[in-house]
């Protein structure tokens, strides 16, 4: 499952909620990116270096680089003064950072980006990052910088979600308890129809993955598992099917416009004590009558 979340760049959306941390699959990711050998930087923006180093091993630790807003997310501490541009600027620096090899961003949350950044600010940020290239080697090909975010989904109205989900190239919606987690898998390949996938698996202290069951993968027609669905025929005023005795009364029921061979008859036949209209015309001194024909004049 992680290497498939893994198999391409660009933005990869972890969504949790109250029920379901996802902090702990965000971190199994990035030690599978850590074996990968990939460089990983991590914004950490809701817990301390410390907790989040913890459980990972020195393999993993050696190729984590922590950008701590934790403790200080204005840079108010660091000699010199303040950053001038403060978030933003640690985000841009991210975006200018040109290391050889392949890079994995993680982003610790989302969510408290979304907090104090402007949407639209964050969204053009994210797009930076994920539109970058790296070429692991001199005869490799060029690899999309990839971009893990924690979005904690019950924080955030339909907009700001809507504008994040048109980012991602994958949307994991994770579900469950600690002793079996589900996620629910979105994948957006270029060119291809988007697919949807589920899993179930529980992470162990180390942040590897056990694997329970993989449901089918199949296409999804409507791409958002989260949009609720409404039926159009829930409590109409009306019915929109006709009982057996409705349809035999509708059948039987003859339309004023229907000209039957009965009306026909009933039209042309001339009844009892029906008499002959006739028209009686007598033309006016200003009416002009020509016994010849009307279109003499016309050159035809």
């Amino acid at each position: 499952m992680l290497d498939s979340l893994l198999a391409i760049g660009g933005l990869v959306l972890l969504r949790d909620s109250v029920e379901c941390e996802g902090r702990s699959l965000l971190k199994a990711l990035i030690k599978n990116s850590a074996l990968r050998g990939e460089q990983i930087h991590v914004l950490g923006c809701e817990v301390s270096e410390e907790e989040f180093r913890e459980g990972f091993g020195s393999d993993t630790n050696s190729r984590l680089i922590y950008h701590d807003l934790f403790k200080d997310p204005l840079n108010w501490s660091k000699p010199g003064g303040a950053n001038p541009e403060g978030l933003l600027g640690t985000l841009r620096a991210l975006c200018r950072r040109t290391n050889p090899g392949p890079v994995t961003i993680a982003l610790d949350s989302l969510s408290w980006l979304l907090f104090h950044l402007p949407c639209v600010t964050l969204c053009q940020t994210l797009h930076a990052l994920t539109q970058q290239t790296v070429s692991p080697g001199p005869n490799s090909p060029v690899e999309q910088v990839r971009v893990l975010g924690l979005l904690h989904e019950e924080l955030h109205g339909p907009g700001p979600m809507g504008a994040l989900n048109t980012l991602a190239h994958t949307e994991v919606t994770v579900s469950g308890d600690m002793a079996q987690t589900s996620a629910s898998i979105l994948y957006r390949r270029p060119q291809q129809r988007a697919t949807y996938q589920t899993w179930c698996f529980s992470i162990l202290p180390d942040f590897s993955l056990n694997l329970h069951e993989k449901l089918p993968l199949h296409s999804e027609l409507h791409p958002d598992p989260h949009t609720t669905q409404v039926d159009p025929t829930a409590d109409l005023t009306f019915n929109l099917h006709l009982s057996k005795k409705e349809r035999e009364a509708r059948d039987s029921l003859t339309l004023p416009f229907q000209f039957s061979s009965e009306k026909q008859q009933a039209l042309l036949r001339r009844g009892p004590g029906q008499t002959t209209s006739h028209i009686f015309y007598e033309p006016d001194a200003f009416d002009d009558v020509d016994e010849e024909d009307p279109d003499d004049d016309l050159d035809i």
